[in-house]
Parts: structure tokens; C-alpha cells; sequence
């Protein structure tokens, strides 16, 4: 299952410390990183002919990349919503670590994941985006739902076995 985060998507979930490490990244992308690349290109430039200068084209696909993923950051850290820790409800939303398994697997066969961005992912985690077919189907849902939502055209159902708040 994958998913993307498009701009315009509702407001994205983060902890203080994700919303941090995200506005650092931004800050050195915006910073010194685009003066790296800026050097880059301008050092391709004196080596003269830009047709067959394969520096001066690496160094400016570079600079596409990075300023995508500038206007990525800037606009998710608009759309971001500094969250408190959910309830330790039992109720899918943002910010829940959402284990669930697919109907008919054993209970050992289940996977846990996080409900929130995907650039927040941290180590060991898996993160789903509410806006993710997955996140859509079980957002607002409760510990022991059954719960079938549409991917890649086919059905899939999914049973919530426990929702607990991030912590990490």
C-alpha cells in the first residue's frame, strides 16, 4: 500500500519534535544546501559547453529536487496541526498506533502502524496517512471494528484489533 501526501490534503498530524525536525530540514535545505548546489552549478558553468557538460545537468536536476521538496516541507508545515497525544480511547485518528489484522489471518499475523505523516516515520514504524485508502476506511473507527475499504480495485477488510497513543 502506498500513498502520497498531495498539497491541498487536509491537515497533517505532528508531534513538537516532528514539526522541529521538519522546520530544521527545511531551514538547511532553504540555507546552506541550495548554496551547495548553487556552487555546483556555477563551477559546471566555468568548465564551458552546457550541451555535454554532464556536471552542470546532475547539478541542476539536483536543484529541481531540492526545491520540490522545499515547497513539499512548506507546505505541510502549513497544513500541520501541533497534536497533544490522542486518547488512549480505542479510537483510530491521527497520531494512534493503529494495529490491525486482514479478516480471516491469525491474530500473529497482524501489523501495527502509525496514523499520521509519512515524514515523521519513525524507526521501526510503518506510517499511514489518514488520506491513505487505509487511514480513510479506519479513521474514527473503534478497537474491534471490522472495517473493507477499496485498493488497487480490489476489497479489502481489515479488522482493528488496537489503537494506542504514539508515545515515541
Amino acid at each position: 500500500m502506498t500513498q502520497t501526501d498531495q498539497p491541498g490534503d487536509s491537515t497533517v498530524w505532528l508531534t513538537q519534535e516532528a514539526y522541529d525536525k521538519l522546520q530544521a530540514e527545511l531551514e538547511h535545505l532553504k540555507g546552506p544546501r541550495r548554496a551547495e548546489i548553487v556552487a555546483e552549478i556555477s563551477a559546471a558553468r566555468d568548465e564551458g559547453d552546457l550541451k555535454e557538460n554532464g556536471g552542470y545537468h546532475a547539478a541542476r536536476e539536483e536543484q529541481g529536487k531540492n526545491e520540490a521538496k522545499i515547497a513539499q516541507l512548506e507546505d505541510m508545515l502549513r497544513r500541520a496541526e501541533i497534536g497533544e497525544t490522542p486518547p488512549d480511547d480505542g479510537i483510530v485518528e491521527p497520531g494512534m498506533v493503529v494495529t490491525y489484522k486482514f479478516e480471516g489471518d491469525d491474530d500473529d499475523e497482524a501489523e501495527s502502524f502509525l496514523l499520521g505523516a509519512r515524514e515523521i516515520e519513525p524507526e521501526g514504524l510503518t506510517v499511514y496517512s489518514p488520506q491513505s485508502p487505509l487511514g480513510q476506511a479506519i479513521n474514527g473507527r473503534s478497537r474491534g471494528e471490522t472495517v473493507s475499504y477499496e485498493v488497487n480495485g480490489r476489497t479489502q477488510t481489515v479488522v482493528i484489533l488496537d489503537a494506542k497513543p504514539f508515545t515515541g
